[in-house]
């Protein structure tokens, strides 16, 4: 059978943050990564949330992949909670990279844009896709992997545990053998060093705990910008549960305002090449959007304008005064349809929202709802950016429902997504 024999559990803060956010935890066949954020150290408090999580224990219930999405979602569920009942943590949350070791292979539980690799033969293969901005447009085409490393939007996650109350991980099982080592990682390594430079020192190093120490070090070396945490294990055949190899006890590398317990800073490295496939694609959540903006902007629908001077409006009359106008632009809206190829028209017509995620939105036809829920318009085009990232004073332009051409509205999102709308 097939056990971790060696593995090494290091972080290093960085050159240019004061504090580390990142956490790890490294107990065969158990390792996790978790890179934390939020301001006033609610990263940390997410982070070592989730390590927590993990530190509790599985359940032995299902296969390996359901034992590590049921701990990602109750680690999700304990920081969601916490982040709405204690001042300061609103909006915290953390990626989170899991790596679990059974008869089976090598089950992989992943939220965020931590990262786990496989180094095989001298070559690094990537086992997860980052839930984030760049990385969507790269998948789509949009941007190439030079482009993506500047990108002014790169920083940008959709997809990490805690802003919202569920969340879906990508979770996949794959073959190993003898000689394996895994790497885990958070982007504070991947930032930094390409995967060319990761291979290169991991085919150098005498042993993990000198890869590990080096790869850091080359992440310091090109500018130190975020925390760096790596994790890596060395897979051997033994005789059995008793087998000639014993595993370590479980490491920690905990930061250093936090008592130690089998946890590790993370930052991520990754590479792609190698025979191993790639998770298959998962649609992409949100992360929280900045304090003051509300957890994310729903699609508004148009209101009644208040009419100016005068006496106040009173509620009662207010509320009767607005359903009447919604009404009555349901009612014209359906006679138009209805009437002189209305429909053909709105076929033409364009307008920016927000889906249920959160995501900045395309649809064609009309921003309205019959009274009985029916829409007058479909979903046309989904980008990979969140609602909570556009500008306050460009957010008329996406939110106020203005209709538009199809090549107009489709410019306005692809500028967007290229980081060409700023205040």
């Amino acid at each position: 059978m097939l056990r971790a024999i060696e593995f090494a559990c290091q972080s290093h803060t960085g050159l240019q943050r004061r504090a580390n956010e990142d956490s790890a935890y490294a107990s065969p066949p158990l390792f996790v990564v978790a890179d934390g954020m939020g301001g006033a150290q609610a990263g940390e408090v997410a982070s070592q949330i989730a390590i927590e999580a993990f530190q509790q224990g599985l359940d032995g219930g299902g296969s390996s992949e359901e034992q590590l999405a049921q701990r990602i979602q109750e680690a999700n569920r304990q920081i969601y909670e916490r982040s709405r009942t204690e001042s300061g943590r609103e909006g915290m949350g953390t990626t989170l990279t899991a790596a679990l070791l059974d008869d089976a292979g090598l089950a992989i539980g992943h939220v965020g844009d931590s990262r786990a690799y496989l180094f095989r033969d001298g070559e690094l293969s990537r086992l997860t896709r980052d839930h984030s901005l760049v990385d969507e447009l790269v998948r789509r085409g949009e941007l190439t992997e030079a482009e993506a490393a500047e990108h002014p939007q790169r920083s940008i996650i959709t997809r990490a545990l805690g802003p919202e109350p569920d969340v879906t991980p990508d979770t996949s099982t794959y073959p190993v053998r003898a000689g394996d080592v895994l790497l885990l990682c958070s982007d504070g390594l991947t930032s930094m060093i390409s995967e060319e430079t990761m291979t290169e020192v991991l085919r150098g190093a005498t042993s993990l705990d000198e890869a590990a120490r080096a790869l850091i070090e080359r992440a310091n070396a090109a500018g130190g910008r975020d925390n760096i945490t790596v994790v890596l294990f060395r897979l051997e055949e033994v005789a059995g549960a008793d087998g000639a190899l014993a595993d370590k006890e479980a490491t920690t590398i905990a930061r250093p305002d936090v008592k130690a317990t089998p946890v590790a800073a993370g930052a991520v490295a990754t590479s792609r090449g190698g025979d191993v496939p790639a998770p298959a694609a998962s649609a992409p959540v949100p992360v929280a959007p900045p304090p003051g903006e509300g957890r994310s902007i729903r699609r508004i629908r148009p209101q009644p304008a208040h009419r100016s001077g005068g006496a106040e409006v009173e509620p009662g009359r207010r509320r009767r005064w607005t359903k009447l106008v919604a009404a009555t632009v349901a009612v014209l809206a359906v006679l138009f349809l209805v009437g002189g190829g209305g429909y053909l028209a709105t076929r033409s017509l364009y307008f920016i929202g927000t889906n249920p995620q959160g995501i900045v939105t395309i649809y064609r036809g009309l921003p309205y709802e019959l009274p009985a829920g029916i829409p007058l318009y479909e979903t046309f085009f989904v980008s990979g950016v969140p609602a909570s990232i556009v500008p306050s004073d460009r957010r008329h332009q996406f939110f106020d429902n203005q209709l538009l051409s199809e090549s107009d509205a489709l410019n306005l999102v692809r500028q967007l997504e290229l980081g060409k709308v700023s205040r």
